[in-house]
């Protein structure tokens, strides 16, 4: 085997060593913008926040009710606060919160408002129409029924939590 000399000239030397400082140099000055701007994304959120709407549980029936209520909202270092609404609801002795957005195109619904439908959720924007425990009537333009906020109750009083997409 024959060994080949291999010998570095002074310039090569230089671009090596040159390029490699350069690169620790870069490396050292967008690790901590890279974090920086990472840094929310990798937070862990905080779930299950909730918060109180005003509202008793000895104060809700079979008749809907909307509540509205604010909620902090933190997005990356950006934080309001965002004004929401509920239909709370008693059904078989369970405490239902609806969300008043329709799930067909985002309109609002209400309840009682179709003289024809007085007793559902209707969506005046392409009728349509909700059963009282959210579920959607088939035949109407929504495909799905309306989301639910996550319920508890604590010493007598009505808190919503997230908002969970149903069926």
């Amino acid at each position: 085997m024959s060994e080949k000399k291999h010998r570095v000239s002074r310039r090569q030397f230089l671009t090596y060593t040159l390029t490699g400082v350069g690169g620790f140099m870069a490396a050292g000055m967008l690790a901590p913008m890279v974090r920086m701007a990472l840094d929310p994304a990798l937070e862990v959120g905080e779930e299950g926040d909730f918060v109180s709407v005003g509202l008793s549980e000895d104060e809700v029936s079979e008749e809907p009710q909307r509540v509205d209520f604010t909620r902090e909202i933190e997005d990356g270092w950006y934080e309001s606060e965002q004004n929401q609404s509920a239909w709370v609801v008693r059904i078989d002795g369970e405490i239902l919160a609806l969300s008043p957005i329709c799930t067909h195109l985002g309109c609002t619904v209400d309840w009682g408002t179709n003289d024809d439908h007085p007793e559902e959720f209707f969506c005046p924007c392409h009728f349509g129409r909700f059963e009282r425990d959210g579920t959607n009537v088939a035949g109407t333009p929504p495909t799905r029924p309306l989301d639910e906020y996550e319920v508890d109750v604590r010493d007598g009083m009505i808190y919503l939590g997230d908002i969970n997409q149903r069926g």
